[in-house]
């Protein structure tokens, strides 16, 4: 009898061991458990919040920071008063412009047609001509337009103004050409998704989808800017072929990471577009008015080259858009190469995957 109550006494004491951990009246778990759940949570919400701090940086960096800084400028006029306008010039916007002196009026307008400088000044004995065009960046042509009015303020004599290459009349502020980001980067991301999940047996016809949505969302955008805003005048299939190649530039990139590396490799190439692309474009303002550097790290990624390769061949006739058309180019080339590669990865692994699921069956 006292051997069976001993045994009993085990058994009760390992069962009260084994027993899982107490609980509170209302089912929480006991505190370890709580303490555990308390620091996941305190570290994915700091590290949430170190990423939004950053998102916002980003974002708000380029606006802030933009502004005129060594914009190539134009000056023509006699070596005295080149040379004292050149001495306000300085004083009054210090590391704004670089400048290039011309010869005459009729070459530095061509100097600003052809891209050479984004604008320029002409000083006489009648004043400070100032020399802009506004479609190829509002921003800027306001700065080199005020400059020199408050110079000429200064220096006691009257000013004018020359916009050689304007926006058209039914878009003066270039709202059209400047709001091409976001329709670009849906473009460029949706449609991936859309046509894998719609022919996922068949990269053939996946492709071929992409690249027939591209050259239909050009059309698209070409026709919008055209007959509904007003923002170009001409160009409309010089702006539809700039404009279906930024949309291919994006999705075949994105399409051959998310072949070559999955879910993963699609969400870091989409994050990358949108929260590094976007913000760095400078598709309203051109990448001349952004910080130094990160307008000029813009323009290596699809967003940015083709707002430049669209703003080029609407209104200065594709001069300054050869860059940016070679960078789309490239784009399209490693993504076709990277969608490549994971088709044939993909294809040399299918054997293996279909041995396992038979040895498990």
């Amino acid at each position: 009898m006292i051997l069976r109550l001993s045994r009993m006494k085990e058994l009760m004491t390992a069962t009260t061991e084994l027993a899982p951990a107490p609980r509170d009246p209302e089912g929480e778990v006991a505190p370890p458990r709580k303490r555990k759940q308390l620091t996941k949570m305190v570290g994915m919400t700091v590290a949430l919040g170190a990423v939004l701090a950053v998102l916002l940086a980003i974002f708000i960096l380029p606006s802030l920071k933009s502004g005129p800084t060594d914009l190539p400028v134009g000056l023509v006029g006699s070596s005295q008063e080149a040379d004292r306008f050149e001495e306000a010039l300085t004083a009054s916007a210090p590391g704004a412009y670089q400048v290039q002196e011309f010869t005459d009026q009729a070459t530095l307008i061509e100097a600003v047609r052809g891209r050479e400088v984004v604008g320029g000044f002409v000083v006489g004995p009648n004043g400070v001509h100032s020399v802009v065009a506004s479609a190829g960046g509002g921003a800027i042509a306001q700065s080199v337009s005020a400059t020199a009015q408050g110079i000429g303020t200064a220096m006691g004599v009257p000013v004018t103004t020359d916009d050689v290459v304007a926006l058209p009349t039914t878009d003066p502020s270039g709202i059209g050409i400047g709001g091409l980001a976001f329709p670009l980067v849906f473009g460029g991301i949706v449609p991936v998704v859309a046509f894998r999940t719609a022919f996922a047996r068949s990269n053939t016809w996946k492709l071929v989808g992409l690249l027939t949505f591209s050259v239909v969302g050009g059309l698209v955008v070409a026709t919008v800017l055209r007959f509904a805003f007003g923002s170009i005048d001409s160009a409309f299939l010089p702006v539809a072929a700039a404009m279906a190649l930024g949309i291919a530039a994006m999705a075949f990139p994105l399409t051959g990471l998310q072949e070559a590396f999955g879910g993963k490799g699609f969400t870091i190439g989409a994050m990358s577009m949108m929260f590094l692309g976007n913000p760095f474009a400078g598709i309203a303002t051109t990448a001349a008015w952004l910080p130094t550097g990160l307008g000029a790290f813009g323009q290596i990624l699809p967003p940015g080259a083709t707002g430049t390769l669209v703003r080029s061949v609407a209104y200065f006739g594709g001069t300054g858009g050869l860059t940016a058309g070679l960078t789309l180019g490239a784009w399209v080339v490693v993504g076709l190469v990277v969608h490549a590669v994971g088709t044939r990865r993909t294809r040399k692994a299918a054997p293996a995957v279909a041995a396992a699921e038979v040895a498990a069956a």
